[in-house]
């Protein structure tokens, strides 16, 4: 047993245990919102901390109707730079709250004016005691260099505090039921993605909407526990010049959602495997694609139900293809960029 798979286990329990200890701070950041809407939203994160940024953009944006952007956090960190944040949110995301290039990134919009909200899995850091609000991850050691607790866990805080700031009832009612899900997830049988790709060389990986940041995701784990070369896409921008390398040798992993995004997940699938090519697919039915199956669950829980079940599966490809995912090779576990 790795690591990885031991700490990507555990994803359900401390979900569970984040909901029930931020109620009270999120129910209050989220009145404070609401009774003094931001006209726009900034995210900072790096690596697997902004890629569930992705997914808070989508989230916000859709929910709120918020207006979400990503920080380049070199505009501070290298260029010195600044900007008029006045009446924005900025919500950085981490899981040492100590890269120094996130720091700086949300310094400068504290100072620009902004309100600011980390969400940070190590209590005593920089980030957590600069922020107005800290949200707690509460995930526990994580160890493995590649992220996976922490990042649903990211994913948990995001839907929480959005479902609190939309009053939507519906969300928060499906998110509670996520540790229980998450749990059958786990369980879920996705060794045809690892026989598809114990060889390979490369893939696509697709989202679209709330799952394109579980697409990249899925694509910063591949190439890091498993030495294989993964891009991710939306399923719309793939049908551009990346297209021409889709093909028998080139598959494409796909998560989809039940949403809105799900008919053109499914044209695209569709015209994927009618030129030849090779599909798996989390999410959809489309005849003649590989299943991954998953619980069903709301479109907005689905990602973070895909990602837990994915995590298994590629630590038993890396290993597979004869890596340790604990320790992939040149990396460390706390990236510290300027």
């Amino acid at each position: 047993m790795t690591k990885m798979f031991q700490e990507a286990g555990e994803a359900a329990a401390v979900v569970r245990r984040q909901l029930a200890a931020n109620q009270t701070a999120v129910t209050a950041l989220a009145a404070q919102l609401r009774a003094s809407p931001p006209r726009g939203v900034l995210t900072c994160a790096r690596g697997s901390s902004d890629h569930a940024a992705t997914f808070g953009k989508y989230l916000i944006e859709t929910r709120l109707g918020v207006l979400t952007t990503s920080a380049a956090p070199s505009i501070s960190s290298v260029y010195g730079a600044s900007a008029n944040l006045a009446g924005m949110l900025a919500i950085g995301i981490s899981q040492s709250g100590k890269s120094p290039d996130i720091l700086s990134a949300m310094r400068a919009a504290k100072q620009g004016g902004a309100r600011t909200a980390a969400l940070v899995n190590t209590a005593d850091s920089p980030l957590a005691d600069d922020a107005d609000t800290f949200l707690p991850l509460h995930a526990g050691s994580e160890i493995s260099v590649a992220a996976t607790k922490s990042y649903i866990a990211s994913l948990a805080a995001l839907l929480h505090l959005v479902g609190e700031w939309a009053g939507d009832g519906e969300l928060l009612e499906a998110l509670h039921a996520a540790p229980a899900l998450l749990e059958r997830a786990w369980a879920v049988d996705w060794s045809p993605m690892v026989e598809r790709l114990e060889r390979a060389q490369g893939l696509y990986v697709i989202g679209r909407g709330l799952g394109f940041g579980i697409a990249q995701e899925a694509a910063l784990k591949f190439k890091e526990t498993c030495g294989l070369h993964a891009e991710a896409f939306s399923a719309a921008e793939v049908r551009h010049g990346p297209m021409a390398l889709v093909g028998p040798d080139f598959p494409l992993l796909v998560f989809r959602q039940g949403d809105e995004t799900a008919d053109g997940v499914d044209e695209l699938v569709a015209e994927v495997l009618a030129r030849g090519g090779e599909v798996m697919v989390s999410g959809g039915d489309v005849r003649g694609a590989i299943q991954l199956p998953h619980p069903a669950a709301h479109p907005a829980i689905e990602p973070m139900l895909q990602v837990q079940a994915f995590y298994r599966a590629v630590n038993a490809l890396s290993l597979r293809r004869g890596l340790d995912p604990d320790r992939p090779p040149l990396l460390a576990k706390v990236t510290e960029t300027v």
